[in-house]
């Protein structure tokens, strides 16, 4: 419903299609309009064709046309296809005046219609109105001066009318709007074809300042040895380069140059141009020119310039890579490799320069590690290559003023300079050092002055002397005293050695190195004295060393006696087992009468000396060392002997706790029980015999399952009482089994009490080894009980029996 002014109006309900299903034959749009162009139900017949046969007819068919044509323009007047078709219109009728009047009124609406434009100039054109038509040109490009068509078909019409200076007029005007590339190029071409080759140059230079791409620089150079001016073409190529300078050059330009080069035979000034712009030119961005490069090298060069073209590509490479991680020493390092091997020394020195400017960020000796090795590059490059001491000195020192003595040193620095010192003969120079340093460097590493006089040391402090007192360390200290004992300076490696130990008196191997000293030097009384400050010092790293120095020391002087006491004071300080061995072995070696009564006595105090001692292996090595010697040297009476000390080998289990406490479980592991312990040890022999009485109730009872087989076979049948009583005896041995298996869980658990350790199995441990024999043993004392409790009843039963009865626990251990 609608409200209107006249009331309300009803509107007629729509009918309700009733039935929506899809009609059986279904019609598309498509075969509509093919059905509809079948018939042709659209197309009109033509016009009659009209005849104008006077003068008259003809003014009605122009005054009906002119009307048509003004009646389209007043419905529409912005439509300039209307516009367009009437003055063509009056064109074909040679109506000129009409039809310029016409395109004026056009232009009234419309003056940026390009398509007006062209229409009236080509107009005037075609009637031959040549005023007319440059009056037309001038107003267009006077009123839309960047549509370059305008621009080309006035120029044109002007060279077809033979005006050169017309067009060259109209071209000059055209270039004051500096326009796209294409119409300075038709100028230059138009200069051209009339053989104005200075005026095309001029456009030229214009050119490329208005439009600076290296694509034109390189046109311009072309025109100029095209038109055979070679000096000029090169000087194009110079200035281009001059005028893009470093920061915007490009691989094209140094290409084309080179290759203009190339034609003109000059190779020399090609691979200069390459090795120019590959300086510069970053290494992503010459693929190209490395290309060309090694094409020419191919072509005119030799294995040399070959070789040149690689190194250049690998030194961009480097090049980039430092420039993106300066910090990146191992580039700085094969950079600098390529470059020694190439270059000359002052690019080499120039990189090295730039590589050691880099110094680490943060005062670590983890990151100088690298970077101090740029510094002794750079000074064996200096001396070997070079051969410029002077330089070489001055590097050294660079490089020690540059490192933070106050947290680090390098003592290879030290070492280094020294050596370098000696090798170019200057002995003083090599025992001075940075004497301004020291006293501070004393304070800070807190040392006693005391401890370093130098005058005493050495008559002048030298570059290891400073080192010292910078940042004393144990291989300056080495280093100084090999330089000094190549040196031959004895008495100085004396004082270097007394210095040391003052400064680690802890160090064994300089305790040794200081008496092999004293030993090569024929003093063998300040060697032992050295020996016996060395092994009175109450710390040191690696004792054992220093004493098994001194002893060797004492046997090759075949001071055996002496060498008897170092082995017995060595023993009150440690019962360690390699010690009594090597004291028996030491014995055994002196050709004497009674050196095997002193090596087997040697090891009877071992073995009683490490009996109290809680790692088994230990007693167990000695013992099988003395077994070896027995058997070498010994009579059948100290082997047996021997074998009987050797322990027996039982696997126990033992329960493991974790880290918070809990329960972890049991583990398994080896154990050895001496002979001469055991005898100590009841509870260990009672296991014995307990395994000794199974094992001959396990024999008895496989003698019965045979006598019982053989009677099967012998009668065929067998009695039911004799069933009976085979089954009572089957019984009987179970019962005999349990109260086995409850005695050996006994002996188990009292063996296993004082310790909290359970044996599972023993074994023997030389020679042969039987079979382990596995023991169950859990702490479930019900079952314990319970065992020994039926063993006590199966015996008893036993005794009852037909037969006679087994042996007790008792009668066995009697037995």
């Amino acid at each position: 419903m609608a409200s209107t002014a006249a009331g309300k109006q009803r509107i007629p309900k729509v009918a309700k299609v009733k039935n929506k299903a899809p009609a059986e034959v279904q019609i598309t749009a498509e075969q509509l309009l093919r059905e509809a162009k079948e018939r042709e139900l659209e197309l009109l017949p033509p016009p009659p064709k009209q005849k104008i046969t006077d003068e008259e007819e003809l003014n009605d068919y122009k005054l009906k046309k002119r009307k048509g044509f003004e009646d389209n323009i007043r419905k529409n007047r912005t439509v300039i296809s209307n516009w367009i078709k009437y003055a063509q219109w009056e064109e074909s009728l040679k109506e000129v005046q009409r039809a310029r009047s016409i395109y004026e009124r056009a232009l009234d609406v419309d003056h940026r219609n390009i398509a007006l434009w062209l229409k009236y100039a080509e107009m005037e054109m075609k009637n031959r109105q040549v005023n007319h038509a440059r009056n037309i040109w001038d107003r267009a490009i006077t009123i839309l001066p960047r549509v370059n068509q305008f621009w080309y078909k006035y120029s044109y019409m002007e060279e077809m009318l033979g005006n050169i200076a017309g067009c060259r007029q109209v071209f000059e005007r055209w270039t004051e709007w500096e326009p796209e590339e294409q119409a300075w190029h038709s100028y230059i071409n138009f200069e051209l074809r009339y053989k104005e080759v200075d005026k095309a140059r001029s456009i030229y230079e214009r050119f490329v300042i208005v439009h600076p791409d290296v694509k034109n620089w390189i046109k311009y150079a072309r025109f100029e040895e095209k038109h055979g001016y070679i000096a000029h073409g090169r000087k194009v190529f110079e200035r281009s380069v001059e005028f893009f300078g470093e920061e915007h050059v490009d691989e094209n330009l140094f290409v084309a140059f080179a290759r203009f080069e190339e034609k003109q035979k000059e190779f020399e000034r090609v691979r200069v141009i390459y090795k120019y712009a590959l300086d510069r030119i970053p290494k992503q961005q010459a693929q190209e020119l490395f290309k060309f490069y090694t094409v020419f090298e191919k072509k005119f060069g030799d294995r040399r310039g070959i070789e040149d073209v690689i190194v250049s590509k690998r030194r961009f490479q480097y090049e980039e890579e430092v420039k993106a991680s300066p910090h990146n020493y191992d580039a700085w390092f094969d950079y600098l490799r390529l470059v020694e091997s190439d270059a000359d020394p002052d690019t080499a020195r120039e990189v090295y320069e730039r590589a050691i400017a880099n110094i680490p960020p943060i005062q670590e000796k983890r990151h100088w590690r690298r970077y101090i090795y740029l510094w002794i590059n750079y000074a064996l490059y200096e001396e070997l290559e070079v051969k410029d001491p002077e330089r070489t000195r001055q590097v050294y020192l660079a490089c020690l003023d540059l490192i933070p003595h106050k947290k680090f040193t390098f003592a290879k620095m030290w070492l280094l300079y020294g050596q370098f010192e000696i090798r170019q003969k200057n002995l003083q120079a090599a025992r001075q050092g940075l004497v301004r340093f020291l006293l501070l460097m004393i304070y800070v590493f807190h040392c006693d002055t005391s401890n370093l006089k130098f005058s005493v040391i050495w008559p002048s402090p030298s570059p290891q002397g400073t080192a010292i007192g910078k940042c004393p360390k144990n291989k300056l200290f080495k280093g100084y005293i090999e330089l000094e004992l190549q040196l031959r300076e004895f008495d100085r490696c004396r004082k270097l050695y007394e210095k040391y130990l003052e400064f680690a008196s802890e160090n064994c191997t300089t305790w040794i190195k200081f008496s092999e000293l004293e030993t090569i030097l024929g003093d063998t009384e300040r060697a032992r004295a050295i020996f016996e400050l060395a092994i009175g010092q109450p710390r040191l790293d690696m004792p054992e060393v220093l004493w098994k120095s001194y002893i060797d020391f004492e046997i090759e002087q075949e001071e055996y006696d002496n060498t008897r006491g170092l082995y017995k004071r060595l023993l009150q300080r440690t019962q360690h087992v390699k010690v009594w061995i090597s004291y028996a072995q030491y014995e055994l070696s002196i050709d004497t009468s009674d050196r095997l009564q002193r090596c087997r006595g040697i090891f009877e105090e071992a073995n009683k000396g490490l009996r109290s001692c809680e790692e088994k292996e230990e007693r167990l090595m000695l013992l099988e060392s003395w077994k070896e010697f027995e058997q070498e040297f010994g009579s059948d009476t100290t082997r047996e002997r021997v074998k009987k000390l050797l322990p027996e080998k039982v696997k126990k289990r033992r329960k493991l706790t974790a880290e918070d406490g809990s329960d972890a479980g049991w583990e398994e592991y080896y154990d050895y029980i001496f002979p001469e312990d055991a005898a100590n040890q009841p509870n260990l022999k009672l296991l014995a015999m307990a395994k000794m009485w199974k094992r001959q109730q396990q024999e008895e009872e496989d003698d019965e399952e045979d006598d019982e087989e053989d009677e099967e076979e012998n009668n065929g049948e067998v009695d039911r009482g004799k069933v009976e009583e085979v089954r009572g005896k089957e019984m009987e041995g179970e019962e005999n089994g349990r109260g086995e298996r409850g005695i050996d869980k006994e002996m188990t658990e009292d063996l296993a009490s004082p310790s909290s350790e359970k044996p599972i199995v023993s074994e023997p441990v030389p020679e042969k080894v039987p079979k382990e024999s596995t023991y169950d043993d859990r702490d479930d004392s019900d079952e314990s009980s319970s065992g020994s409790s039926s063993s006590s009843s199966s015996s008893s039963d036993n005794d009852g029996g037909e037969k006679q009865p087994r042996k007790s626990n008792k009668d066995s251990v009697k037995d």
